[in-house]
């Protein structure tokens, strides 16, 4: 009998390969580094979907940093935003006057990263960058700039490389877009 995870893949097309992937993030961090050459960063990783992306991304990265965690919950298990966000981790860091990079692994909505920023202002914040492997539009419903985007796709269920869909699949080393008939079950 075959696992769940291994009857399921057969619903998945991969999207970006493990190689576009490391290539694409090399690149980001040459132009985030050269963007921020001279200067602090915080950059603020958004778990659980972006560890895996900004682990990789600070090792490319060839500027003074510091890194912190925080946790947005919108999801839950549904395959869309309720649209109520809340802060379930915040960050420790002090960010009054810090230069703050917020990495995340999709931008879909938009709404977490708008919550994000906005929070991360009235908390003092310097300028705020945001990185994202992926920058998808079809579902965004607020204007939000992804200054360092990985990939831009207009639209997909996306898994892997740290994004998930019910806390599975995130292991898987490249990017696959998930059958839809997938998501209804």
């Amino acid at each position: 009998m075959s696992s769940p995870i291994k009857r399921c893949t057969m619903n998945l097309k991969q999207i970006f390969s493990p190689q576009q992937i490391n290539s694409r993030v090399q690149e980001l961090g040459k132009e985030i580094s050269f963007d921020f050459r001279g200067r602090s960063l915080l950059g603020i990783c958004i778990l659980k979907g972006a560890f895996v992306f900004f682990a990789d991304l600070v090792r490319n990265l060839d500027i003074d940093l510091e890194i912190d965690f925080v946790r947005l919950s919108s999801y839950g298990k549904q395959s869309s935003s309720s649209g109520e966000i809340l802060i379930t981790k915040d960050i420790e860091t002090d960010i009054q006057d810090k230069d703050i990079l917020i990495v995340e692994d999709i931008v879909d909505t938009g709404l977490s990263l708008s919550f994000l920023t906005k929070n991360l202002q009235s908390r003092g914040a310097g300028m705020i960058r945001i990185c994202a492997l992926i920058d998808k539009h079809e579902r965004r419903q607020t204007s939000i700039q992804v200054d360092y985007p990985g990939f831009i796709l207009e639209k997909g269920f996306l898994v892997g490389y740290g994004l998930d869909i019910a806390e599975k699949f995130r292991s898987l080393p490249g990017v696959h877009e998930v059958d839809p008939d997938y998501i209804k079950h």
